[in-house]
């Protein structure tokens, strides 16, 4: 396939669904999980769900970048910012996330200057037009945006740049799908593995999934035939009884993955001994900080950061909904106290949000659940 309508083709994912019918087994139920939000909005926005058999449920995962950041992080961000001639610069979906203390929208209606940028050698960009000013990026996102901060750090190093600095909010997926292995509260019978992610770190480092928790995972492109394509190939392992790892997105991930992404990411990062993850707690090593060798850069050793840790509002429930526990709509207050204008957590926030997707495209699923459950 060449264009993208040729995975958007209406038959072909009619055949598909019925060869996935098909490879169903009689009175049995499946429940897959999508890691990548990215993976949700296509699934909601192109109705694939319609071409499912009721026996097998999708649920969200904690793949969205947005979603995992704490709100205390937000609140610690919104400390620096607030310092004497610093300038903050961030990815636009950032912005409304809710801290402790408000947004970045807020604390920059306050006086705060809170910039929106691209990329972060937009902020770079910003560094060097304000030589008096210190330029500080949040850095967010998982392995897939870890690179792009990677090589800016390393620029800035080459330049010679003194007023540049990131606050690093990278985190890494591999503790985050272990931790959902582990929890009590979910049984999976397998996984669509994260693309974007996929294509920085390769397919291997999913090969525990397999081994050590008998569960197949597909890493699967975003266009709807890619996804549906991903369940036909999860189902027929696990109809031959085999758990393996398979990549179905062969088209743009490569096996072992971007040896050069992933020598910036090692060269300026390392694993924190523990970040804190919206939903899911402290999890171990399963976020990057900048390298000693690149200390000047840190905005973590530049300034003094309060670390406080806030609870997330108790009528929220991101937590379950990054997990797969609760499906969005199930929270108290989706669609209602908490919408893209005014949300109350982050999955509500963020393009790749369960949530948000839900908001937007998932009503008519809602509806067909309800009518089932309620005759």
């Amino acid at each position: 396939m060449r264009f993208v309508d040729e995975y958007r083709d209406a038959e072909k994912a009619r055949a598909l669904a019925a060869s996935i019918t098909a490879l169903c087994e009689p009175g049995r139920s499946y429940k897959f999980m999508e890691v990548c939000g990215g993976h949700t909005h296509t699934i909601y926005k192109h109705g694939l769900e319609d071409y499912l058999p009721e026996n097998i449920t999708l649920v969200h995962g904690p793949g969205c970048p947005v979603c995992v950041i704490p709100m205390g992080r937000v609140d610690d961000t919104i400390h620096i910012a607030e310092q004497p001639d610093v300038i903050m610069t961030s990815f636009g979906d950032m912005m409304r996330v809710p801290g402790g203390r408000g947004s970045f929208f807020d604390s920059k209606a306050q006086g705060a200057d809170i910039r929106m940028v691209y990329s972060p050698l937009d902020a770079l960009k910003v560094a060097r037009n304000n030589p008096d000013k210190q330029v500080v990026f949040m850095a967010i996102g998982f392995e897939t945006t870890a690179p792009s901060t990677a090589m800016t750090v390393l620029r800035a190093k080459a330049e010679g740049l003194r007023n540049f600095s990131i606050f690093c909010n990278h985190v890494t997926i591999i503790p985050a799908i272990k931790a959902i292995l582990e929890s009590p509260d979910l049984r999976l019978d397998g996984f669509i593995g994260p693309g974007h992610v996929s294509t920085v770190i390769g397919c291997r480092p999913y090969d525990f999934i397999a081994r050590d928790y008998g569960k197949p995972i597909v890493v699967a492109g975003f266009e709807p035939l890619d996804i549906l394509q991903s369940i036909h190939m999860l189902l027929e392992q696990l109809a031959e009884g085999r758990s393996e790892v398979e990549n179905q997105y062969g088209r743009v991930v490569p096996w072992d993955g971007n040896l050069k992404a992933l020598k910036a990411i090692n060269e300026t990062m390392e694993l924190r001994p523990y970040f804190e993850w919206r939903g899911l707690g402290s999890i171990s090593q399963s976020a990057l900080q900048v390298r000693e060798a690149y200390a000047e850069f840190d905005a973590e050793r530049i300034f003094e950061i309060p670390g406080v840790r806030v609870a997330d509002p108790k009528a929220c429930q991101c937590g379950e909904v990054l997990k797969g526990v609760l499906k969005p709509w199930e929270c108290k207050v989706f669609g209602t106290a908490c919408t893209p204008e005014t949300p109350i957590g982050t999955c509500m926030v963020s393009s790749e949000g369960a949530c948000a997707a839900y908001y937007n495209f998932g009503r008519f699923s809602r509806e067909r659940v309800q009518e089932a459950t309620h005759g």
